[in-house]
């Protein structure tokens, strides 16, 4: 009798104790943040009855745009199953510090904002050539609420447009994400670099690159990726689609991909698609001067060839077509090394992490002027690709 006594006591101490979350937050009152897009807004564009107070702003003149999922955006079906409206709202505000402006949207908008689920922070060329990298994102790496796993992107020119689609049961964000997924499929796509990546970026004042995309009339499209230099923090360029696969082929970091050559004796193209794709950076020092060698290997696979007179399995061929795709990622790998090297100045390769792990008092002097120096440290590059599948036709 006691221990039912007791049971039953324990069952309603535990049921008080389920009884309710007093932090709870009714869905029907958020309007999830699941996008952040940043502008740099130019002289003459801010609205006139904002002039007065522009004038005694010192700093950049930011256009924030959050693109909101709400309850009502994501109802509303008609019976053809298309949408009655956006599958997503975007609101913008503008000010000259990211949350002041982000509290500004509650003028505009009557949703609280729950950034918890932010997926994506986009940020235009405009403001990354003015302000810093660690002074744009100060706020988003200090916020509690934001996701620390979110991407980041660059945007050639207006970022906001980027969260914006013709399609409208689309959200531009979870497109975006999903494309960023296409790195392990082609050499042309980035790794996805978030915010936890970049913290340790901007200590260490290392360069890096963010994937570049653009948008045209609502169609997004991914192109190259964008350069940020060490010291400055600031965007100093672009690298093209093909620069980037080049640079893949130096980090050894691509999960697949195709090379697209054409066969030296029948002018007839020849795709080589990876399989798989390993690195190696060795440093050198002699004295003062430090050199590097890279030797990159692969094996993968004949995907397409438009000779049909010779057979695929003849070494003849197979050796031939090899040695002329290793000279394509040669020349890829060499033209990347030029403008990272010479142009931009910004070692976004890891040269310099294997200086410091093989050779650490070498890399304790030349840490500090580190891109300074890896502009005029030569390299060499040694690729050696082999072809151990040509599909399942012999001919």
């Amino acid at each position: 009798m006691i221990v039912r006594i007791l049971w039953c006591l324990l069952n309603l101490c535990l049921s008080l104790s389920l009884s309710g979350c007093c932090s709870s937050k009714e869905i029907e009152d958020l309007g999830q943040v699941v996008g952040v897009s940043l502008d740099l807004e130019k002289e003459g564009s801010v609205p006139w009855d904002e002039r007065q107070e522009a004038e005694y702003l010192k700093g950049k003149r930011i256009t924030i745009t959050n693109q909101f999922v709400t309850s009502e955006t994501t109802g509303g079906i008609t019976k053809e199953g298309k949408s009655q409206h956006k599958a997503y709202k975007n609101v913008s505000e503008t000010g000259d510090a990211i949350l002041h402006t982000l509290r500004n949207m509650l003028l505009k908008f009557d949703k609280r904002a729950f950034a918890e689920h932010s997926k994506v922070i986009v940020i235009g060329e405009d403001l990354a050539r003015n302000l810093s990298m660690q002074q744009i994102l100060d706020f988003f790496i200090r916020e509690q609420e934001i996701r620390p796993s979110g991407l980041l992107l660059i945007d050639k020119n207006r970022a906001s447009k980027v969260l914006e689609t013709n399609e409208p049961n689309e959200i531009p964000t979870f497109q975006l994400v999903e494309m960023t997924k296409g790195h392990k499929r082609t050499t042309m796509i980035f790794p996805p670099m978030t915010l936890t990546k970049i913290v340790g970026k901007l200590h260490s004042e290392s360069s890096f690159l963010l994937q570049n995309v653009i948008s045209d009339n609502g169609n997004v499209k991914f192109a190259g990726a964008a350069v940020i230099g060490g010291k400055s923090k600031k965007l100093c360029g672009f690298l093209t689609d093909k620069e980037l696969e080049g640079l893949t082929w130096i980090t050894g970091e691509g999960k697949g991909g195709l090379v697209k050559d054409l066969d030296e004796e029948t002018g007839q193209p020849f795709v080589y698609e990876i399989l798989s794709m390993k690195s190696k950076i060795k440093p050198y020092v002699k004295g003062n001067n430090i050199s590097f060698d890279i030797k990159i290997e692969s094996e993968g696979r004949n995907a397409e060839h438009w000779d049909f007179t010779e057979e695929l399995q003849k070494n003849k061929f197979l050796k031939r077509a090899e040695k002329s795709v290793e000279k394509e990622v040669e020349r890829m790998v060499k033209n990347v090394l030029d403008k990272i090297q010479k142009e931009y100045q910004a070692d976004v390769s890891g040269f310099g992490n294997k200086l410091r792990i093989e050779y650490p008092r070498v890399w304790e002097k030349k840490k500090k002027d580190w891109d300074q120096t890896f502009s005029e440290v030569p390299t060499n590059c040694e690729v050696k690709l082999t072809i151990k599948d040509y599909g399942t036709s012999s001919n």
